[in-house]
């Protein structure tokens, strides 16, 4: 027969009573203890841990008031206040068990008691204090995360002055409602200083939702932003939310805001001056409360002076706007790529189940100059691959983490600004993707369109 798990201490003045308990209890629980004088509890505590206790109410001969089980019932729930106490009790002192109860026990059982009541008492506390372990868990384990999460920057790495300014920048502006608009390149970790001006916020429990525009199609961008009902297309089988109605009382990120149409520029305005949506085939207003953060990497501000399709509205521009934060690309903070190169490091080992590994002094220096048109997406990928592929303990091919051609590596062929820079970079990946567009724009993360516009720019 198996026994059901749990260990159970009886703690009763009355031999008969421990006997007849401890004999039918043992034949289903794993372990019980039993103890006829209380003062043992502390002492028993200390080296077991219990899960029930059957604990009398009397102890000394004439005593009827309970005085001493309700004395001990509350130092063991002092002592381990997840632990269940039942109390055994005689049957007229019922109105002193139910004291008891008030006092923290769960249940009682009177003397003389039927086997299956008390098994039945004993189970359920059993079960109920595995739902206290776990919810005591579950408790410490959403500290700990609140803990990690509420630190100011816990995801942002680097202490180079530019990013002292924006972490400042970001202290500033967190506890408002104001629109934000957060620019930089390709990898430079927009997403991460939009979560980090959420979880400052006031709005930190509720919703950080992302979208990312550039990969909406025109078909589904009103879909996904502003919702649809059931019918209003062919594949609109019940009515679904957009983001604006799902991230209400929280943070909407809109990320790549740069890639939208201007059809698309024109239909968020409006949502945004009106605060208010209507989901694609229906009629119904939906008020929104939310905090707005936009990101890109495209140049607005040169996009506005456009007459073609790419322009971007000045008046969009303008409301997404109230705090831009600019983020310096890696090249521009060099001081922070030792600490960056460690903290991936030790991340990937841990990944792989690698060794403990180090990069070399010197090549540490020759990644300080390198400039990086990947920014941080770029070193953590090589750090990635030089964990996967590096032997020793010691790190010191250049090759993980630039390309070479024949004896010159690029570090020796950066070009002298950061203009140039750009051309070379569009115009290698050109190459190397023997001319197909598709994969170069993919390769440097941006849209068909803006690279079309770039190569135009640079002559390509």
């Amino acid at each position: 027969m198996t026994k059901h798990k749990g260990t159970i201490l009886i703690v009763d003045d009355d031999a008969f009573i421990l006997d007849t308990a401890n004999l039918y209890l043992k034949q289903e629980f794993e372990k019980v203890l039993i103890a006829s004088d209380p003062a043992e509890i502390p002492s028993l505590l200390d080296s077991h841990e219990f899960d029930v206790i059957l604990l009398d109410m009397n102890y000394k001969k004439g005593d009827m008031d309970g005085a001493d089980g309700i004395f001990w019932l509350e130092k063991i729930l002092t002592i381990d206040p997840t632990i269940i106490v039942i109390m055994i009790t005689a049957y007229g002192d019922v109105d002193l068990a139910v004291e008891a109860i008030r006092k923290g026990a769960m249940d009682f059982v009177m003397k003389p008691w039927k086997n299956e009541k008390l098994f039945a008492s004993v189970m359920s506390a059993i079960q109920l204090r595995n739902s206290k372990l776990e919810i005591d868990k579950l408790r410490h384990t959403q500290r700990e995360l609140s803990k990690d999460l509420n630190s100011k920057f816990t995801e942002i790495i680097g202490n180079a002055p530019a990013m002292q300014r924006i972490y400042e920048l970001i202290e500033k502006v967190a506890d408002t409602d104001a629109n934000v608009l957060i620019l930089g390149e390709n990898g430079t970790g927009k997403e991460l200083i939009a979560r980090a001006i959420h979880r400052l916020s006031e709005r930190k429990d509720e919703v950080f939702l992302r979208v990312d525009l550039g990969a909406l199609t025109n078909t589904l961008f009103e879909s996904e932003l502003f919702g649809h009902v059931k019918g209003a297309f062919t594949d609109a089988i019940a009515d679904k939310p957009g983001s604006f109605e799902m991230a209400s009382g929280g943070t909407l990120f809109l990320d790549e805001i740069g890639n939208i149409s201007q059809t698309q520029q024109a239909k968020l305005l409006s949502v945004l001056q009106q605060r208010e949506v209507k989901r694609v085939g229906g009629n119904k207003t939906i008020s929104f409360d939310i905090r707005l953060v936009c990101a890109t990497n495209m140049p607005l501000y040169d996009l506005i002076k456009t007459n073609d399709k790419s322009a971007f509205r000045q008046d969009l521009l303008y409301r997404i706007n109230t705090v831009e934060i600019q983020l310096p690309p890696l090249r521009e903070r060099p001081e922070d790529i030792p600490v960056l190169l460690d903290h991936f490091l030790s991340s990937y080992c841990k990944k792989y189940h690698k060794s403990i590994m180090q990069i070399d002094p010197g090549l540490i220096r020759k990644l300080q100059s390198y400039h990086w048109p990947g920014n941080i997406r770029e070193l953590q990928h090589s750090v990635e691959k030089a964990v996967i592929l590096n032997e020793g303990k010691i790190i010191k091919e250049v090759s993980y983490f630039i390309q070479q051609k024949g004896d010159v590596s690029e570090l020796d062929l950066q070009p002298a600004t950061l203009e140039e820079m750009e051309g070379k970079m569009i115009e290698k990946s050109i190459s190397q993707n023997a001319g197909n567009l598709s994969k170069v724009a993919k390769e440097l993360g941006i849209t068909r369109a803006t690279l079309y516009r770039k190569m135009e720019k640079f002559k390509l």
